[in-house]
C-alpha cells in the first residue's frame, strides 16, 4: 500500500504512538468524507473507504460521538471485506457545531479539528449581517479563527459601505473580498492556508465556497452553480469533504447552510458580541435587564447611537436561542439516561 506522508494532514505525532499503543497494527488516519453514513479517510497505507466498529457505535451517547470530517481517528486497515474499521476519536481541538436542520433537538458536527473558519457571504440580495452574527458566534465557541470572506464583489454598487456594515459586527475578524470572476481573487486566501492548518469553508448556498475551492485546487473539481431568479444560490454541495492542497495546507467543503441553530454557545456569543458586553459591564446594576432602569448603559449607548437597536434585538435573539437549546440539550440527556436506567432495571428482572 502506499506510504502517505501524514504530517501534510495535520496529523500530530503523539496519535501515531497512542494509535500502536491500542494495538500493533492500528494506526492513526484522518476522515476525509462524510456523507449518510459513509466514510473515506486517510492513513499511511492510504485512502479507504471507512465503517465504524460495533463498539464505537454502541458507546455513542449522541451525534458528536460518531466521526465526522476532519476528525483524527484509530484504524484497522486489515479488515478483510476491504473498508477500514474505525475503533476511537482521538480528542478534537476544535469542533463546528450546528443544530441539525429541521424540528428535532440534535447537535451536527460540520468540521472538526479545523484552524481557521471561511465565512463565506456574497455581496448581492443574499448578503445579511443578522446571519453573519450566527456564522461568527458558532465559529468563534469552535476554536477555530473566523474570517470574514466577501465573495462577488463584481455585484455591489457601494463596496465600502458593505464592508463597514461587516466590520461594525465582525470585531476581532479579519475581512477578505474576492469576486468569482476575477481569476486571482482566491490568492487573497493564501495567507492564511498553511502546510499542515486546516481551513472550513462555511456559508449559505451559492455564495461561491466552490468556485474558491476549485481555483485553490487548480482544477475544477467541484461542481459549481449560478444563480436562482431570486439572487439566492443552489444547493451543489451535499457532503462535507477535506481536500489536501497542493501549496500545502488543507480545505473542507461544506454544503450551503442559510439557517443555523446555535448549539451551547455561550464563550462564543460573548466574544462575537464583545462591544455589548463590554457595555452591559458599565450598567449600574450587575443583574440590570437593560429596560428601564437608572444609568444603564446599553439603553445609552442604544440612545447615543453607538449601538444600534438591530444589534441589540439580534443578540438578545441569540442570547434565547441559545439558552433554550442548552435546556433542551439537559433535557434530552436526562431523559436518555432515564430510558437507560429502566433498560437495566427491566434487564436485571429477566435475569433473576
Amino acid at each position: 500500500m502506499e506510504n502517505i506522508n501524514m504530517a501534510e494532514f495535520g496529523l500530530p505525532n503523539q496519535y501515531v504512538a497512542l494509535a500502536k499503543e491500542c494495538k500493533r497494527e492500528y494506526v492513526a488516519g484522518r476522515i476525509l468524507l462524510q456523507e449518510k453514513g459513509l466514510y473515506r479517510l486517510i492513513s499511511e497505507k492510504g485512502e479507504q473507504s471507512a465503517v465504524i466498529s460495533g463498539k464505537l457505535r454502541h458507546n455513542a451517547k449522541s451525534a458528536s460521538d460518531f466521526p465526522a470530517v476532519g476528525d483524527f481517528v484509530v484504524i484497522d486497515c486489515n479488515n478483510m471485506q476491504g473498508h477500514a474499521i474505525v475503533h476511537s476519536i482521538f480528542p478534537r481541538k476544535s469542533v463546528f457545531i450546528r443544530k441539525a436542520a429541521g424540528t428535532v433537538r440534535t447537535e451536527q458536527i460540520v468540521a472538526a479539528n479545523i484552524d481557521t473558519v471561511f465565512i463565506c457571504m456574497s455581496l448581492n440580495n443574499d448578503f445579511n449581517i443578522r446571519r453573519l452574527e450566527h456564522y461568527l458566534s458558532v465559529a468563534w465557541d469552535s476554536g477555530a479563527t473566523p474570517v470574514i470572506v466577501l465573495t462577488k464583489s463584481d455585484l455591489c454598487s457601494d463596496l465600502k459601505a458593505y464592508i463597514h456594515a461587516v466590520s461594525m459586527v465582525a470585531v476581532g475578524s479579519d475581512i477578505v473580498v474576492t469576486s468569482g470572476i476575477d481569476k486571482d481573487g482566491h490568492l487573497k486566501l493564501l495567507p492564511y492556508i498553511q502546510n499542515g492548518k486546516t481551513i472550513a469553508m462555511i456559508g449559505s448556498s451559492g455564495v461561491g465556497k466552490s468556485t474558491l475551492i476549485n481555483r485553490l485546487l487548480g482544477e475544477n473539481r467541484l461542481e459549481t452553480n449560478g444563480l436562482r431568479n431570486d439572487d439566492k444560490g443552489r444547493h451543489t454541495t451535499t457532503r462535507r469533504e477535506l481536500f489536501l492542497l497542493k501549496q500545502g495546507g488543507m480545505v473542507i467543503d461544506t454544503p450551503g447552510m442559510r439557517e443555523l441553530g446555535l448549539w451551547d454557545v455561550d464563550e462564543g456569543l460573548d466574544k462575537s458580541f464583545a462591544d455589548i458586553e463590554e457595555l452591559a459591564a458599565g450598567c449600574k446594576f450587575r443583574n440590570c435587564s437593560h429596560t428601564n432602569e437608572p444609568c444603564c448603559a446599553i439603553r445609552e449607548a442604544i440612545f447615543k447611537g453607538e449601538l444600534s437597536e438591530e444589534r441589540w434585538f439580534s443578540y438578545q435573539k441569540l442570547k434565547n436561542e441559545n439558552s433554550y437549546a442548552e435546556n433542551r440539550n439537559e433535557y434530552l440527556v436526562e431523559k436518555n439516561q432515564k430510558f437507560k436506567n429502566i433498560a437495566k432495571i427491566n434487564k436485571s428482572a429477566r435475569e433473576r
